[in-house]
C-alpha cells in the first residue's frame, strides 16, 4: 500500500498539464509570474449550463459555476479528475515501477488512468459553433445565414467538387472570401463538418494562412474526424508544424496514422521531451510505415528542440516526387527540395512558397507569378516583396532586375520612363500567368499615368494592368483615349458601373479587330456584355449566332445558379461560380459558363465582381 501510494502520489503530479518535463525550456516569465498571488475567491454565483448554440457575443459561463478553480478547468472536472485518479491509481499505476513511471510522458499517464479531458480551455472560454469563419459583413463577409436553411448534400456536394484551380483570379478572390465569411452551417450538416470542406476547399486553392484561420475559429474538442484531416493539411499547407500540437496531442481519431504520430512526436521535442520522441521516431524508421525521407525530416524538426539535439542527414536518394509533407518539412528545418523534384512538381506548391518566410527573396520572388496570377497574392503584397529585394542589395539575378524595373515604374522621374519600365516588366514575363502576375504588380503604378493621347499606343495595356487589381475608377479616365472597338474600350464597356446599351455595331468592331485563338475574346464579350445586361436579349442572341455560340443550352449547374440568384443568395452564387470556373487556364471557361456566371453575380448584388470577371475574361481569353 504504500508504494501504491507513492505511485499515486507521482500520477497526481504527472497528469497535470503544467507539470515541467525532462529538460523542458527555461520559463521567460519574471519572477513571481509562474506562481502568481492568490485571489479571493469571487462571490458564488448560479451556475450556467455551456451552450453549443449561443452566441459568440454571450460566451456561456460554463458548468463550474465562479468557482476560484473554473479559470483553470471547471471545478467538477478538477473534482472528478482527483476522484478517478484516487481509484485508479492502485489499480493501474500501481502494475509499475518507478522507472517505469518517470519515462511516461503526462499524457500518457493521463491516458492510461483515463482522466483525459476532452477539452483543453476553461468551459466559459468556449466558444459556439456558429458563424463559423473568419469574416463577418462589417468586413467585408457575406451574409451568415444565407445556407443555414439549404440542402446539405448540395452544399457538401459543391465544397467537396470543386477542385480549387480556378480560371479567374477573380473567381479565386470571390470564392476565398465566401468560404472565410462567417457562415452558419447548413441544416441536418454538423459545423464543423462544414467548417471542414471549407477548409479542405481553401487547402486546395493554395490559401493555407486562411484555411489554417477558419480550422482555429473552432475549438480543439469540438473537432470532427474529417475537420482534424483538413486542419492538419492546412498546417502542412502553412509549415506549421509547432502550431499544429494543440490538435494533434489532444485529437485520438487519428492515432496509427503515420504522418499524426510523427507530427506529436515532433510536438513532443518541443516541449522538452526530445529524447523520448526521436526514440519514438526511430522506431517508426524501423517500422518503415512511413517513407524514409518523412522520418528523416521529422527527425531533423525534433532534433533542432531543447537538449537532446540531434544532427540528421537528408537523404533524397529514391524520392521520387514531392508531397506537402515532404516540401513542408523540408521548408521548416531550412532547407529546399532538389532542383528535378521542384521542375516535377511544377507550380504545385508555389502559393506555399511565396508567403514562406523561410525562404530567400529571390525564390519567393519566381514563386509569386503564380501566387499573384491566381489571386493568392494582392498587387500590394507582390510591390512590397519586389520592395524588400529592391533594399537588398544580396540579392541578383532576374528578381533584382525585376525589382529594378518596378522602382522605376512607380517613382521613374519622367511619365514616359514609368510606361516604359512597365512595357519591360510585361513583354519580359514568358507565359501568360507570368504576364497576368506582372499586369497585377504594376497596377497602381499603371494608375498613376495620366491619360493622355501621347500614351494611347500604350492605353489597352494600362487598362488591363489597372483592373487586374481593381482599379476601375483609375481605368475609366482612359474612356476619351481608348478607341471604339479596340481591347481597352471592350474593358471599359464591361468594367463601368453604367447600364448604357451597346448596339450590334459597336460589338462587331471588336470583332474585327479580335486575333485571338477561335475568337475567344469576342464570345467572352458578348457573353459579358449579355450578363451584365448591356445588351439587349436580341442582340445577344444575333451576335451569339454570328459567333456560333450557345448562351441558352441549360444544364443542372446553370440552372442551380440561376435559382440561387432568383432567391438572392449571394454565398450559394458565389460557391456555384466557383465551381463553374475551375481549370488552370481561360481556354477552360465556355461562354455559356461565363454568361450564367456573370449573369447571377450582378443579380445578387456582386456587380463588382461580376464586372471584373467578365474584363479579365475578355482581357486574358
Amino acid at each position: 500500500m504504500k508504494r501504491a501510494a507513492l505511485l499515486a502520489g507521482a500520477a497526481l503530479a504527472l497528469t497535470s498539464a503544467w507539470a515541467i518535463a525532462q529538460d523542458a525550456p527555461e520559463s521567460l516569465l519574471p519572477p513571481g509570474f509562474d506562481n502568481p498571488a492568490p485571489q479571493p475567491a469571487p462571490a458564488a454565483a448560479a451556475p450556467a449550463a455551456a451552450s453549443a448554440t449561443s452566441p459568440r457575443s454571450a460566451p456561456s459561463t460554463g458548468s463550474s459555476g465562479a468557482s476560484p478553480a473554473a479559470g483553470i478547468a471547471g471545478s467538477s472536472e478538477i473534482t472528478s479528475v482527483s476522484a478517478e485518479v484516487s481509484q485508479a491509481a492502485s489499480a493501474a499505476v500501481s502494475r509499475l515501477t518507478l522507472e517505469e513511471l518517470e519515462k511516461l510522458s503526462p499524457e500518457q499517464i493521463q491516458e492510461a488512468l483515463d482522466i483525459k479531458p476532452k477539452y483543453d480551455i476553461p468551459g466559459n472560454a468556449r466558444r459556439a459553433l456558429r458563424q463559423i469563419g473568419v469574416l463577418g459583413m462589417e468586413e467585408g463577409g457575406m451574409p451568415s445565414f444565407e445556407l443555414a436553411g439549404q440542402n446539405a448534400s448540395l452544399v457538401k456536394a459543391i465544397l467537396a467538387g470543386n477542385n480549387g484551380a480556378m480560371v479567374s483570379r477573380w473567381g479565386h478572390i470571390l470564392l476565398r472570401r465566401a468560404l472565410a465569411s462567417r457562415l452558419d452551417a447548413p441544416a441536418g450538416m454538423q459545423p464543423a463538418d462544414f467548417a471542414a470542406l471549407r477548409t479542405a476547399l481553401l487547402v486546395r486553392m493554395g490559401e493555407g494562412e486562411a484555411a489554417r484561420a477558419l480550422a482555429q475559429d473552432i475549438d480543439t474538442g469540438n473537432y470532427t474526424a474529417s475537420l482534424s484531416a483538413a486542419a492538419f493539411d492546412a498546417y502542412v499547407a502553412t509549415a506549421d508544424f509547432t502550431g499544429i500540437c494543440p490538435m494533434v496531442m489532444t485529437s485520438k481519431d487519428k492515432e496509427g496514422e503515420p504522418r499524426w504520430d510523427a507530427a506529436r512526436q515532433m510536438c513532443r521535442a518541443f516541449r522538452g521531451e526530445g529524447n523520448n520522441a526521436l526514440k519514438e521516431l526511430d522506431r517508426e524508421l524501423s517500422k518503415k510505415s512511413m517513407a524514409r525521407i518523412d522520418v528523416l525530416l521529422a527527425q531533423k524538426y525534433a532534433g533542432a528542440a531543447g537538449k537532446a539535439r540531434r544532427a540528421v542527414t537528408i537523404e533524397w536518394d529514391g524520392v521520387t516526387d514531392l508531397t506537402p509533407w515532404r516540401y513542408a518539412l523540408t521548408l521548416a528545418v531550412g532547407l529546399e527540395p532538389p532542383e528535378p523534384l521542384m521542375t516535377k512538381a511544377g507550380t504545385r506548391f508555389e502559393s506555399m512558397a511565396a508567403s514562406a518566410p523561410m525562404l530567400g527573396l529571390a525564390r519567393r520572388a519566381a514563386a509569386s507569378d503564380s501566387a499573384g496570377a491566381s489571386g493568392v497574392l494582392s498587387s500590394s503584397a507582390m510591390v512590397d516583396l519586389y520592395s524588400q529585394i529592391y533594399s537588398d542589395s544580396g540579392v541578383n539575378g532576374p528578381a533584382a532586375d525585376r525589382a529594378d524595373l518596378l522602382h522605376t515604374a512607380y517613382v521613374g522621374g519622367t511619365v514616359q520612363s514609368r510606361v516604359d519600365a512597365m512595357q519591360s516588366l510585361w513583354t519580359g514575363a514568358t507565359t501568360p500567368q507570368q504576364r497576368h502576375a506582372r499586369e497585377v504588380m504594376t497596377a497602381h503604378a499603371a494608375a498613376r499615368v495620366p491619360s493622355s493621347e501621347n500614351f494611347g499606343d500604350h492605353a489597352d495595356a494600362l487598362i488591363a494592368s489597372m483592373l487586374a487589381a481593381g482599379l476601375d475608377r483609375n481605368a475609366l479616365r482612359w474612356a476619351e483615349v481608348a478607341d471604339e472597338g479596340s481591347l481597352g474600350w471592350a474593358l471599359l464597356t464591361l468594367a463601368g458601373a453604367g447600364a448604357n446599351q451597346l448596339d450590334a455595331g459597336s460589338v462587331n468592331d471588336f470583332f474585327s479587330e479580335d486575333d485571338s485563338e477561335e475568337s475567344r475574346k469576342s464570345a467572352f464579350f458578348v457573353a459579358g456584355l449579355a450578363g451584365l445586361g448591356r445588351i439587349s436579349p436580341e442582340t445577344a442572341t444575333d451576335l451569339a449566332d454570328d459567333l456560333d455560340i450557345d448562351l441558352k443550352r441549360q444544364t443542372r449547374w446553370s440552372n442551380l445558379i440561376v435559382r440561387a440568384a432568383q432567391v438572392d443568395n449571394q454565398v450559394l452564387v458565389a460557391l456555384l461560380a466557383g465551381v463553374g470556373m475551375q481549370g488552370r487556364d481561360w481556354s477552360k471557361m465556355t461562354p455559356r459558363h461565363l454568361f450564367h456566371i456573370v449573369s447571377a453575380l450582378n443579380r445578387v448584388g456582386l456587380s463588382a465582381e461580376a464586372r471584373m470577371i467578365a474584363a479579365e475574361a475578355v482581357a486574358r481569353g
